[in-house]
C-alpha cells in the first residue's frame, strides 16, 4: 500500500484498542505490515488458515464466535479482534466465526503481534486480559445451572425400552429385569399409549392377584403425562411434582423419543427455581409467603446472569408465579371453606403468555362453572380480593386498568364470559378490541382445564377466518411500529423522565405478540405462548419458515435485550423500566437490533396485507 492507503488504516489503528497505546511510529509500522480480507455474509463462516494464524482487527462489518457445538462465545464488531486466543495459547483453531455483516478485516501477522506483546507491556496486557475474558464466557455457557437453563435432551434416555400393548405383564416384567429399568413405554401401531412402571405391577396385578399374562393394555397407565424434547429440565421436574409420577415420556407427536426418571433428574444439578416453587408449596400462611416471594428478585437476576434465554426465564418465573398463586388460593380456601362450584382462576397478559419478567402487574379472572347465587357471589368476592391482596403484597401489584378477578367485571360465569368474547369478536370496535386483546392471551392457573378448554374452544371457534374481526385486531396491532425513522436510526422516547430511551416492551416486544396472536386466532391455535405460537404457526404453513424463523429470533433478541437491561438497571440500582438508552450499545448490538426490528416492521407489512387488504 502507498501513503494515501496507509493513513486511513494508521488513523484507524490510532482510535482502537489497543493499537492506540502504541508509539506512532509502531503505529505506522503495524500499517505497512497488515494485508486486509475481505469477508461476504454469503460466505457464512470465516475460514482460517491453521498453517498461518493471525490477529483479525474488524475494520468493519459484524462476526459471532461460536464454539464447535454452535453455542454463542463472543460478538465481534468495529474496532474489536478475533483469532488471539490461538495465537496466545497455541492450539489450533476449533471455534468458528460467522459472518453477519460483510466487512473490511484487518489481518496482523502472527511474528508483528509477537513482537507487539514482547515489546509494550500495555498491548500484551491487553489480549492476556481479554483471553481470559474469553475462557470466562466459554464457560459460563457449559456451567448454567442443568435444571434451569439445560434441555431435557442433556439427562433423558434417547432409547427408551417399549414394549407392545397386546404384550402380557410377565414380558413386560422380563423386558424390564433385562435392562433394569422400573418402566417400559407402551405402544400400540407405532403410537405411545401407555406407561407401565414398578407400581403398575405391584398394585395392578400382584395386589389384585391377577394373572401374569394379563394384558399390558390392561395393566398400563393410559395417556399418561409426557413432554417433548425442547422442554427444560426445570419443567420436566416441575411435570413430575405436579402429577407425583417418576417416569415422563418423552414424545415427537405422538411417537416415543425418550424418557426421563426422577432418577435422571437427581443425577443432575439441583434447581434453584424448583426448590422455591417447593418452598412456596410448604408454606402455611400469607406473611411466610410474603418471605418467600422475596426471593423472586435475586432469582431473575440470577437467571440473567447465567445468560439463559429470555423465553426459558419467562417461562421460569411465571412457574413461580403460578405456583405463588395456586397457594395464595390454597391458603384463603381453608379460611373460606371449599368453593361453592367449580372455577379456573385464568391468567392473562404476560402471565398467560408465560412470558413474565420484572415490574410484572396482575392481569386476572375467574371463570365460574354457572350463574352463582348469593351465598356463592359472596364467597368469591371474599376469595378474589383475598387472592389479589395476597398476591400485591408479594410484588405484583394492582392491575392499574383494574383488570383482575377482584373486579366483578372479570369474574362470571362460562356462559356470561363466552357472552363477553362473543361480543368482542362479533360486533369489534377498535377501542374494545384495543383493551380486549389482553384477554385473548389466557391460560388457567387453577381449576379443572375442562371448565377452562370449554371457554377457549368456544373463543377459537369464532375467532378462525373471521375476517371483520381479525382485520380489527390487525389494525389495532399496526398502531404502533418499531423505533425506527429514516436511514434506519432508531427513533427515541422519553420514559416519563428527561432521559430518551427505546421502549423495548411496547415497541418491540409487545408488537411480536400481537402479530403472533391475530395469526394464531385465525388459525384456531390453542398456544398462548408467543414462541410456540410463532413454531405452531410454521408447523401449520400458515407463516413460511424464514419469516417464522426471523420473528421468532427477533422476539428472543429484543426481549433478551430487555431483560440485560433490567439487570443492569438492577445492579446500577436504578429505577427498572423498559426504556433503553442506545449509547450503552456497542456498534454491533445496535446493527443487531436494527435488524430485530426491521423483523418487526416487515412482520407487520405482511400482516396488513393478509388481514387488512379489503378494509
Amino acid at each position: 500500500m502507498d501513503a494515501s492507503e496507509l493513513q486511513p488504516v494508521e488513523q484507524f489503528l490510532a482510535l482502537h484498542s489497543p493499537f492506540d497505546t502504541l508509539p506512532k511510529e509502531i503505529i505506522q509500522y503495524c500499517a505497512k505490515m497488515i494485508t486486509i480480507g475481505y469477508y461476504t455474509k454469503a460466505s457464512a463462516f470465516v475460514e482460517f488458515d491453521k498453517d498461518n494464524p493471525k490477529l483479525y482487527l474488524v475494520r468493519s462489518g459484524a462476526f459471532e464466535v461460536r464454539d464447535p457445538e454452535g453455542v454463542l462465545v463472543d460478538r465481534i464488531g468495529e474496532g474489536e479482534c478475533f483469532g488471539f486466543s490461538t495465537l496466545l495459547s497455541g492450539e489450533k483453531v476449533v471455534n468458528k466465526v460467522a459472518i453477519l455483516e460483510d466487512g473490511l478485516v484487518y489481518h496482523v501477522p502472527q511474528t508483528v503481534f509477537g513482537q507487539l506483546r514482547a515489546q509494550h507491556r500495555g498491548f500484551d496486557q491487553f489480549f492476556t486480559r481479554a483471553f481470559a475474558k474469553r475462557l470466562r464466557n466459554e464457560a459460563k455457557f457449559t456451567t448454567k445451572d442443568l435444571t434451569t437453563t439445560s434441555r431435557i435432551t442433556s439427562i433423558m434416555s434417547s432409547k427408551p425400552i417399549i414394549i407392545d400393548a397386546h404384550a402380557s405383564v410377565i414380558d413386560a416384567a422380563k423386558l424390564m429385569r433385562e435392562h433394569r429399568v422400573s418402566s417400559v413405554l407402551v405402544i400400540d401401531n407405532q403410537k405411545l399409549t401407555g406407561i407401565l412402571t414398578d407400581r403398575d405391577l405391584r398394585n395392578r396385578i400382584i395386589a389384585e392377584g391377577l394373572d401374569v399374562n394379563t394384558l399390558v393394555s390392561q395393566a398400563m397407565t393410559v395417556n399418561p403425562v409426557t413432554t417433548h424434547a425442547n422442554a427444560l429440565v426445570f419443567e420436566a421436574m416441575l411435570a413430575m411434582s405436579e402429577h407425583n409420577i417418576h417416569h415422563l415420556p418423552v414424545v415427537d407427536g405422538s411417537l416415543a423419543v425418550g424418557i426421563i426418571t426422577s432418577t435422571d433428574i437427581l443425577r443432575s444439578q439441583s434447581s434453584q427455581p424448583l426448590l422455591l416453587i417447593g418452598e412456596i408449596g410448604r408454606q402455611g400462611s400469607i406473611e411466610n409467603l410474603i418471605q418467600v416471594s422475596k426471593q423472586i428478585p435475586l432469582l431473575l437476576q440470577n437467571l440473567i446472569s447465567a445468560d439463559a434465554r429470555a423465553e426459558e426465564i419467562g417461562r421460569v418465573l411465571t412457574s413461580v408465579t403460578d405456583a405463588l398463586t395456586r397457594r395464595i388460593i390454597e391458603l384463603n380456601q381453608l379460611l373460606l371453606g371449599q368453593a361453592p362450584m367449580a372455577f379456573c382462576w385464568l391468567a392473562f397478559g404476560s402471565q398467560g403468555r408465560q412470558d413474565q419478567v420484572a415490574c410484572s402487574d396482575q392481569d386476572n379472572g375467574l371463570l365460574l362453572a354457572h350463574e352463582p347465587d348469593e351465598f356463592a357471589a359472596a364467597y368469591f368476592e371474599a376469595l378474589t380480593k383475598a387472592v389479589c391482596k395476597g398476591l400485591d403484597q408479594c410484588g405484583y401489584i394492582y392491575c392499574p386498568g383494574d383488570i383482575m378477578a377482584q373486579n366483578p367485571k372479570w369474574r362470571l360465569s362460562l356462559v356470561k364470559w363466552k357472552g363477553l368474547f362473543s361480543q368482542w369478536v362479533n360486533t369489534p370496535e377498535p377501542k374494545a378490541l384495543m383493551h380486549a386483546s389482553i384477554f385473548f392471551d389466557m391460560r388457567p392457573v387453577f381449576g379443572p382445564i375442562t371448565l377452562f378448554s370449554e371457554l377457549q374452544d368456544s373463543v377459537l371457534a369464532s375467532t378462525q377466518d373471521n375476517d371483520i374481526f381479525l382485520a380489527g385486531m390487525a389494525g389495532n396491532s399496526l398502531a404502533e411500529s418499531p423505533p425506527l425513522g429514516f436511514f434506519r436510526k432508531f427513533v427515541l422516547e422519553r420514559d416519563g423522565s428527561e432521559v430518551k430511551g427505546m421502549d423495548l416492551k411496547h415497541k418491540g416486544s409487545a408488537l411480536i405478540n400481537d402479530i403472533a396472536r391475530v395469526y394464531a386466532l385465525s388459525a384456531g391455535i390453542k398456544e398462548v405462548n408467543t414462541a410456540k405460537r410463532i413454531r405452531a404457526l410454521m408447523d401449520a404453513n400458515i407463516i413460511n419458515r424464514k419469516d417464522a424463523l426471523n420473528l421468532a429470533d427477533a422476539h428472543e433478541f429484543i426481549a433478551h435485550m430487555r431483560l440485560a437491561n433490567q439487570g443492569y438497571q438492577v445492579t446500577h440500582n436504578l429505577q427498572v423500566n423498559n426504556f433503553l438508552k442506545p449509547q450503552h450499545l456497542s456498534s454491533l448490538m445496535r446493527h443487531q437490533l436494527r435488524d430485530a426490528f426491521k423483523v418487526v416492521h416487515d412482520a407487520q407489512t405482511g400482516l396488513k396485507l393478509k388481514f387488512m387488504r379489503s378494509f
